[in-house]
């Protein structure tokens, strides 16, 4: 095993102490007050790339409202709201706010929640600390400063999506909840022309802009027991009184990017995605909701495939209120979407990602599942199913219907990231590459047990119906891997490396390695003491070729922020040799954060 560590840095002299709650507020400043021990205590951001769809609120697809503006506030108020909203509202809808603002304070706050200690899954005290913690937007930043050499070829805009929290949370937060904010660097000719981070304005930031509070439910921090069906039956309430506004959307769109035809997508798998257009200045705006001109009904994934040979997005659907749990779908080129094939599952099942090869969709169904009857027993509704046994469903891309799929079943198997798949045709195999965590949710439930994610490789035989998995690092060098890519220009086919994230100490990403997926070989770029990233984005040499010239001809791109000093800065590292090519520092700290993807200078000049 290679180690490769970045030189040091001069450290700026910083006061330390428990990360500023003022950081919550959009007027603040980025700078926030870091805790080692605060931040060291989060639990892991990039292993889940999104917040899951199990909101219950009906998805009603539609077009989006103005956008309206108002002024930023946190905490439960107890006295009628005033001004813009107070004029649009009538006699009833006002009275109705004052009792239902009453209810929430009185009985929800103070009855179900304040009296009773919050998991560490969903305590804002450390879901949101130190670099953890939301920032406010940033305009466009010029000239930015590099140390080294960016390579001429790079020629686009880096992006990476996260969760960035508007409002100070009143009650539980989990990471996944908050607010989606997209970061954006965007280089040429080996400058690093600008960078600027903009919230992803959801039809659901816009409402709570306007309500100046957070009004919708957060699926992970506050949907668990008795309190969360409260204030599910707020959420109904306020919007039977005409209080708020569902039927635009209830996501966050925090979790993937995509670019496809012409269009930058965010997801989150709680509702449609939102298409986000960079400037021609390097700034970022919502265009809005996106719905593939009013092809797509229901809620997409934040992990949609785009095949490097067919041009096909692929995607699925899932929905924990009503059969069918699960559809699949796909778009041609041109946007077209398919029709959808209903997949059969008994239980409604998270299924945070899936993965494609040349010629078949491979599904996983596993554990995690969701039972809302849980919240009954004053649980999560995210749960744990030991009794189910974990499968993985293969599926033509072009299926007609969900009978030609072919199960084959890999026992206490959980996967929340699949890194690639291909076919070997003269086993009748299909092999599927992810990294296999335990315990399964403890992502979402608290657990006493070391979290771990072990990079797997997975043959499931379509013929006999039996697998076969294996461990690819050998234990001498096992570390937690998560959030990372294979070229995208090889996706659905057999790769030599994957290029992962090293997500130790947990949660933390204290590097990158960039493994050997036959021989098991670890190469690790590691970002230095007191140093931590996220996802490192693999930039293929000729981002349009479909045979590479090499696999790991590109470069890394990932965004790292120095704890001590309080600063972040964006790498480029050479994936072929792993060697630290140039630093640019950022203009503003940069939270730690989901998943990204690089959007090329031709791409942006066909933007839509």
């Amino acid at each position: 095993m290679a180690t490769i560590t970045t030189p040091g840095y001069a450290h700026i002299q910083r006061q330390h102490g428990r990360c500023s709650t003022t950081a919550g507020r959009r007027g603040a400043s980025n700078s926030v007050r870091f805790s080692a021990r605060a931040v060291s205590s989060v639990p892991h951001a990039a292993a889940a790339s999104s917040a899951p769809a199990f909101l219950p609120v009906p998805f009603v697809p539609g077009a989006d409202a103005p956008s309206p503006s108002g002024k930023s506030a946190i905490g439960v108020p107890k006295a009628p709201r005033k001004g813009e909203e107070g004029k649009r509202l009538n006699f009833f809808q006002r009275a109705a706010a004052m009792a239902l603002d009453a209810f929430e304070e009185g009985f929800v706050a103070n009855v179900l929640e304040r009296p009773h200690g919050l998991p560490s899954t969903a305590d804002p005290a450390v879901q949101i600390a130190g670099n953890f913690a939301p920032v406010g937007e940033t305009p466009p930043a010029r000239a930015l400063p590099v140390s080294g050499r960016i390579p001429p070829f790079i020629n686009g805009v880096y992006a990476r999506n996260g969760a960035n929290p508007h409002f100070d949370p009143v009650a539980g937060h989990h990471l996944f909840d908050g607010d989606g904010m997209v970061h954006a660097v965007r280089i040429r000719n080996g400058a690093a022309e600008s960078y600027a981070c903009r919230f992803t304005e959801t039809a659901r930031l816009r409402q709570e802009r306007a309500m100046g509070r957070p009004m919708f439910p957060k699926a992970i921090g506050e949907l668990h027991g008795h309190s969360g069906i409260a204030r599910l039956a707020l959420f109904y309430a306020r919007a039977a009184c005409g209080l708020l506004d569902p039927s635009h959307g209830t996501g966050v769109a925090n979790a993937g990017l995509v670019y496809f035809n012409g269009r930058l997508l965010a997801m989150s798998e709680d509702d449609l995605p939102y298409q986000v257009r960079v400037t021609a200045d390097g700034d970022l705006e919502t265009v809005g909701r996106y719905d593939f001109d009013g092809q797509l009904g229901c809620a997409m994934i934040a992990h949609p495939k785009l095949d490097p040979a067919t041009g096909e997005l692929h995607a699925l659907s899932y929905d924990v209120i009503k059969k069918p749990y699960l559809k699949y779908f796909y778009f041609a080129p041109d946007g077209t979407k398919s029709a959808d094939v209903e997949i059969p599952l008994d239980q409604p099942t998270m299924i945070h990602d899936f993965a494609i090869t040349e010629n078949y969709v491979v599904v996983p169904d596993h554990q995690v599942v969701f039972k809302l009857q849980e919240m009954l027993r004053g649980g999560s509704p995210v749960v744990l199913d030991k009794e189910k046994t974990s499968r993985f469903g293969v599926l033509p891309k072009h299926a007609a219907d969900a009978s030609e799929m072919v199960w084959v079943d890999v026992p206490d198997c959980f996967c929340f990231h699949l890194w690639n798949a291909w076919e070997e045709a003269d086993t009748d195999e299909v092999v599927v590459i992810g990294s296999c965590m335990t315990p399964a949710d403890s992502i979402f439930n608290e657990s006493d047990d070391r979290l771990e994610s072990v990079l797997t490789e997975i043959r499931l035989n379509t013929r006999t119906g039996e697998s076969t998995r294996r461990a690819i690092l050998p234990p001498s060098s096992q570390v937690n891997l998560e959030v990372g890519m294979v070229n995208r220009n090889l996706l659905g086919r057999k790769t030599r490396y994957a290029y992962l994230a090293v997500a130790e100490p947990w949660p933390k990403v204290s590097g990158f390695a960039k493994v050997d997926l036959a021989t098991g070989e670890l190469t690790k770029f590691e970002y230095g003491e007191g140093r931590f990233g996220g996802e490192p984005c693999f930039v293929p040499m000729d981002a349009a070729a479909a045979t590479p010239r090499g696999e790991d001809d590109g470069y890394i791109l990932s965004f790292v922020h120095d704890e001590r000093a309080g600063t972040s800065e964006l790498l480029v590292v050479n994936a072929a040799d792993m060697r630290l090519e140039a630093t640019v520092q950022l203009p503003s700290r940069v939270p730690y954060g989901f998943h990204g993807t690089f959007i090329t200078g031709d791409e942006l000049t066909t933007q839509a």
